[in-house]
């Protein structure tokens, strides 16, 4: 008998790059919109950390992790 096996993800961490949030969960999209980081298609988005752009857009870091999370379907959002 075959053992089923279930995916897995991590965390979104603010570690982690844009590329790879976006690779792992494009439902992120609209995430990055609504917090004006417009820039998710260009080049540095693979380097560049979500620390790093929240910290450029003055964006606090931990609501946006959170946010992405949660459209991540990896953690329910908590009242702030």
């Amino acid at each position: 008998m075959k053992k089923e096996t279930k995916k897995v993800h991590k965390m979104i961490t603010k570690d982690m790059s844009f590329g790879e949030v976006l690779n792992m969960f494009p439902q992120t999209t609209p995430v990055f919109s609504r917090y004006g980081m417009h820039c998710i298609g260009c080049s540095m988005s693979a380097f560049e950390t979500i620390e790093q752009g929240a910290k450029t857009h003055g964006i606090d870091v931990k609501h946006f992790v959170d946010d992405l999370n949660e459209a991540a379907g990896l953690k329910k959002l908590t009242k702030r």
